[in-house]
């Protein structure tokens, strides 16, 4: 016979916890002691989106060395997406008509579309919508080093 239903969540928010018991939390990976450099893979406009974010996401711990792939996945999309958008500045044209006479829309159109998409899904894990900076609110940046910090020795 099957045990009881799974507790909703939300439930055992409300009633704390009764037991006692130590929570069991995931380990964190380790922080290194500097912001990671961009993966040499990454393209000219990728390197620059992580060079313009990463340092901000590093000093809020959130890009640690089990990051850095998801990370890059999030440049690489806003690099598509800045290479799209240029090429469509450049030609101008949203749709184009094929050698039979149809009227398509420009392939650049879906390009910068899924690179859009990507880069909100990939973005929201790392805080930088809206929507994920709530869900990552619990997250608080570790604390700066303070001109007094060793004054009173150990």
């Amino acid at each position: 016979m099957p045990g009881p239903p799974p507790e909703h969540p939300h439930l055992r928010l409300l009633k704390g916890n009764p037991g006692k018991r130590r929570a069991r939390v995931p380990p964190e990976p380790a922080r290194p002691d500097r912001c990671p450099e961009p993966p040499a893979r990454l393209s000219d406009y990728a390197r620059q989106e992580w060079e313009a974010v990463a340092p901000e996401l590093y000093r809020l711990g959130l890009l640690t060395v089990l990051d850095i792939s998801a990370f890059s996945v999030y440049c690489t999309a806003a690099a598509q997406l800045r290479q799209a958008e240029e090429l469509l500045a450049r030609d101008g044209k949203l749709t184009f008509t094929t050698k039979t006479g149809q009227r398509r829309v420009n392939p650049l159109i879906r390009i910068a579309s899924q690179a859009q998409a990507d880069m909100l899904k990939f973005g929201s894990a790392f805080g930088l919508t809206p929507v994920g900076r709530l869900r990552l609110s619990g997250v608080t940046p570790p604390p700066s080093a303070s001109k007094f910090d060793g004054l009173l020795g150990s």
